[in-house]
């Protein structure tokens, strides 16, 4: 007799994996915590959290927006500037050094930082670079404008039951003088690159742990009963300044990423984490979700992936009741929108364009 001998199947390749169809493999999340449709939602992070407010919309469940588009905004313009994509205009966040940021922003009211950028006669957000595609009229637009995201950043952390936050990257570019990070390198969305001024890191296990920690320990401070969903995004890296190849560095930072996100899960009762990133990227899935580009992920690896967080959902809560409107059903019979990702720009300043 021997501890292995007592296993569920579902703890042996041969039976979880090999023998069956990848559509048949399931039972990949235990959740921790039951998501009701009343549950006020709210979903940050990188290009992929996009995704996840989409599917919650269309499962008729509280996607939480505290910084709605203004009435009359046609639905192609509200994605240009950037309104419905995450649950505030905050752009993407893709590091945790940079979550921990926006929530010192809102949270301890840290001042905010005076560098703006400018093209000609129109201003840039150097921390939310592509909110107003052709720049804003005055500074104090732009500032107006940060400060608002922010308001609704902290109502976001104080209104919502749960936070999802979907990790993107480890890379990361930061103001050397005053030590606050942007999304972007200065340079690509907008701004100016200055190597004396604009300095590159790319973060550790270490570092990537202790600020999302941070960001989740405050959050908690000024909203008791928020619990947290984490999942890493599946999607590789545009470009990568590690000086490794750029897979190498996409399974670096991706490793780095699941590894803390899979320890705060397992330490914290109130954070769970939903393996989105090994449902595309496992060898039983064999790469048939990535776009022919290989980097984004198909409307049915989206399906899949949110199928199944609802199907382990209801596996271990029992199904939902049948609430959703006529609205929502056929909302969920159509493709994924496009999405707003600002990463993409990097490809556009590599060498021959990267065509």
């Amino acid at each position: 007799m021997n501890p292995y001998q007592q296993l569920p199947e579902q703890a042996f390749w041969k039976t979880a994996i090999a023998s069956k169809n990848m559509f048949d493999i399931g039972d990949l999340w235990n959740p921790k915590f039951q998501l009701l449709q009343q549950h006020k939602i709210a979903t940050f992070g990188s290009c992929f959290a996009q995704h996840i407010g989409l599917a919650l919309q269309k499962r008729a469940f509280s996607w939480l927006n505290t910084e709605p588009a203004p009435a009359g905004l046609s639905k192609t313009n509200c994605k240009v500037f950037s309104y419905d994509v995450f649950s505030c205009r905050t752009g993407n966040i893709y590091t945790t050094s940079l979550l921990k940021q926006w929530v010192e922003w809102a949270l301890l009211e840290k001042m905010q930082p005076v560098e703006y950028w400018q093209k000609n006669d129109r201003f840039y957000d150097p921390f939310r670079p592509n909110i107003e595609p052709n720049g804003f009229e005055s500074i104090e637009e732009m500032r107006l404008s940060r400060q608002q995201a922010i308001s609704s950043f902290k109502l976001a952390i104080k209104r919502a039951d749960v936070f999802v936050f979907t990790l993107g990257l480890t890379e990361s570019w930061f103001n050397k003088e005053y030590g606050y990070e942007y999304p972007m390198c200065p340079g690509t969305a907008a701004g100016e690159f200055d190597s004396e001024q604009h300095v590159f890191k790319n973060q550790k296990f270490a570092d990537v742990l202790a600020n999302l920690s941070a960001a989740i320990s405050l959050m908690r401070q000024a909203n008791k009963k928020l619990r947290i969903i984490l999942t890493v995004s599946p999607v590789p890296l545009t470009a990568t300044n590690s000086g490794s190849h750029v897979l190498l560095a996409t399974m670096a930072s991706k490793s780095v990423l699941r590894a803390v996100a899979g320890q705060l899960a397992e330490e914290r009762i109130f954070i769970d984490y939903f393996p989105s990133y090994e449902i595309i990227n496992s060898p039983p899935f064999k790469g048939v979700f990535f776009e022919p580009n290989q980097r984004n992920v198909n409307s049915h690896g989206v399906d899949l992936i949110m199928d199944l967080f609802f199907q382990d959902m209801e596996k271990k809560f029992g199904e939902y009741p049948i609430e959703q409107s006529q609205k929502a059903l056929a909302l969920r019979k159509k493709s994924p929108d496009e999405l707003v990702c600002e990463e993409e720009l990097l490809a556009a300043f590599g060498k021959k364009g990267l065509k």
